[in-house]
């Protein structure tokens, strides 16, 4: 994720900021710019709009003005505006959500604002890949739709993918509970923004790969997704996981269960690197790997750039910030941020997944059903 700077006094500002701590100035989201920024209140208005402030005159077709999203209105966790054309009160963001928990519980508050706050995040990738429109006519949604649920007595909530539904079992949001099952499956890599990107990957396999031109070229490189997925799952789990010296194929030891996890692991991974790749960009990184000091610095490319469609150099940036990152956080007595070697198969695959996005059209993403996932992680977690 970027780094954004204030329109009235260029103090740098984070994603979920809602106010400039220089200036004071409001901000907001505006996914139409898909920046953050300083907004002022329209005068002479009956209702509360805004529009953006700059320290710069205005230009002069520059005059659209937002509204804030309900979600920010009513319960101060969304910071995204809608502009006045769009006749939903909700976000591009928050529309997506269709089922919520109990709200008049308070923890169940913290964990949703938690939850849209990753979602927020996944919206900002997925838009800046092309992949989700910043701005749908007509107040309508692109994308999946999400419910967030708790599990209730005797009805535990299953964290997956069905026919265009992402559903997250908001326990998720706790900390406790998602190192307890951290620990437990293996996985050193567990977050909200993790899950997010992981069910999202199954829903646009559905849009780009399902029934389309390239489904042999990915049985070719994922494998046959027609095995029967529970049977996959059960086996994987039988056997205790994945088999020895699966790092030589895969992103993750999760990803062996079956070809749709595979490709749903490898899809979130690639979107780690590139959110990841443009926060070192907006820091204007420059890198070299010690010991290799007489190779030429090199400052990270914004991999949303247009003339940043190579994956080569992707890859090239990625392996010395990935040993920066670690550097840093062992400094500080924390274990790897990134505990991952890719091998070349799996850069095969991530590079498969980064020609498929940079391929996918209007027209490839149409359609909205699909096959159903449920996470395997989540019911070997709950046994």
């Amino acid at each position: 994720m970027k780094t954004f700077r204030c329109d009235s006094c260029g103090h740098p500002l984070f994603f979920e900021n809602v106010q400039c701590l220089q200036c004071g100035s409001a901000l907001a989201f505006l996914p139409d710019r898909l920046a953050l920024c300083a907004v002022e209140p329209v005068e002479g208005e009956e209702e509360s709009l805004w529009r953006r402030r700059t320290r710069q005159r205005r230009k002069a077709n520059d005059h659209q003005q937002y509204r804030l999203c309900r979600n920010h209105t009513e319960y101060q966790a969304c910071n995204f505006a809608v502009p006045t054309t769009d006749s939903n009160p909700m976000c591009v963001s928050c529309r997506q959500t269709r089922v919520l928990p109990d709200l008049s519980l308070p923890e169940n508050q913290e964990r949703w604002f938690r939850i849209e706050a990753a979602k927020r995040r996944l919206f900002y990738t997925l838009a800046k890949l092309g992949l989700a429109s910043a701005n749908p006519p007509q107040g309508r949604r692109d994308g999946a739709v999400f419910q967030f649920l708790a599990d209730l007595p005797g009805q535990q909530v299953m964290t997956g993918h069905c026919e265009g539904v992402i559903t997250l079992n908001i326990s998720e949001a706790d900390d406790t509970e998602r190192v307890r099952r951290r620990v437990a499956l293996h996985e050193p890599y567990r977050t909200l923004l993790g899950h997010l990107r992981h069910e999202s990957g199954h829903y646009y396999w559905d849009r780009l790969i399902r029934d389309g031109p390239l489904q042999q070229d990915f049985r070719t490189v994922f494998g046959d997704e027609t095995v029967d997925y529970s049977q996959a799952l059960s086996s994987h789990y039988a056997a205790g996981g994945a088999p020895r010296g699966w790092q030589d194929r895969y992103v993750s030891a999760y990803a062996t269960a079956h070809p749709w996890e595979d490709w749903a692991e490898t899809w979130a991974h690639y979107l780690h690197m590139v959110d990841l790749l443009e926060t070192a960009s907006s820091y204007s990184t420059r890198l070299v790997v010690p010991g290799n000091e007489e190779d030429e610095v090199e400052e990270v490319t914004n991999p949303f750039d247009a003339a940043a469609g190579d994956f080569d150099q992707l890859v090239e940036q990625w392996v010395p910030l990935t040993l920066l990152l670690n550097s840093l956080n062992r400094s500080l007595g924390q274990d790897d941020a990134y505990p991952f070697a890719l091998a070349s198969k799996a850069l095969d695959k991530l590079r498969f997944v980064h020609n498929v996005i940079h391929a996918a059209t209007p027209a490839a993403q149409a359609g909205e059903s699909g096959v159903c996932c449920q996470a395997g992680r989540q019911l070997q977690a709950q046994a």
